[in-house]
């Protein structure tokens, strides 16, 4: 009961939707037009004039099935390239980094090599490092120097992404804050000391996910090495499509290498999001 003339009492608010609630809402609502679209494109391509000739050559099941196993099985040498190639990158990389910091006049000429490294091999197509690599170093004929095309490729691999990751890691050390070097040093630890012990384990923790981007990348260019002779699974599916007249072998090669960046790439968003839960609580 209201009194004549009294002002009206403060209004009572209408309960909140449970945050829980209010999420489960968009992830139906994100789902339901995620299957329109699909199904609007999957309408599109399947109704356009030259739709069964695609599904002939890309989408035949018997091919499919038939070179899968073969694929699949020469997948294991596209992971050892990339296995070892990765370990190389990571250590070579960090030594690029690092002279590309140095800024001590007597250490110039180090640092300039790791500039015109860096700028030679980044503004070059793999493509074309691989053919040189792969076919003009073993024309040489030097004594001692190797000329399998697998060891060429991984040599390549390693020269070309050691330029990419090597920034990865010089944004990550020049995120530290110059107050942490000075710190070490007011601590009597000496320059390579402070860079050692303070400044690279920040710099590496906070890069960790570009990195992992980065061996994405490096996964899906080992089928580049096949262009200078090994037999890995893209090749493999090469030869499936030249002995079957059908580009299905390449759908089947494109699901496999899915079937392993597609973890990378979970693994990369979740590192991500726990670096910046991790940096938002030490606001």
């Amino acid at each position: 009961m209201t009194v004549a003339g009294a002002p009206p009492g403060p209004r009572r608010a209408r309960p909140r939707r449970p945050l829980r609630q209010s999420r489960w809402a968009g992830v139906v609502i994100g789902g339901i037009s995620t299957l329109i679209v699909v199904l609007a494109l999957g309408w599109v391509i399947s109704s356009s004039p030259g739709w069964p000739r695609v599904q002939e050559l890309f989408f035949d099941g018997d091919v499919f099935a038939d070179s899968l196993p073969d694929i699949a099985a020469q997948l294991v040498d596209n992971l050892r390239i990339f296995a070892i190639s990765e370990v190389f990158i990571l250590i070579f990389a960090l030594v690029i980094a690092v002279l590309r910091g140095l800024r001590s006049p007597i250490l110039f000429p180090l640092r300039a090599f790791a500039i015109v490294y860096v700028d030679f091999f980044r503004g070059v197509p793999s493509i074309l490092i691989i053919y040189m690599f792969g076919f003009g170093i073993p024309a040489l004929g030097l004594e001692g120097v190797p000329d399998d095309p697998e060891f060429w490729g991984i040599v390549t691999l390693v020269v070309v992404w050691t330029a990419y990751v090597s920034e990865v890691y010089r944004a990550g050390i020049e995120s530290v804050h110059p107050s942490q070097d000075a710190a070490a040093r007011s601590l009597g630890l000496s320059t390579f000391q402070s860079l050692r012990y303070v400044v690279l384990p920040q710099a590496v923790r906070r890069v960790i996910p570009p990195l992992v981007n980065d061996a994405i990348g490096l996964t899906k260019d080992t089928a580049l090495v096949s262009f200078i002779g090994p037999i890995e699974a893209f090749r493999t599916a090469q030869i499936k499509v030249s002995a079957a007249f059908d580009f299905t072998p390449y759908l089947a090669a494109a699901l496999l290498f899915l079937l392993i960046t597609i973890p990378l790439t979970r693994l990369s968003d979740w590192l991500v999001q726990r670096e910046r839960r991790r940096t938002m609580a030490g606001v």
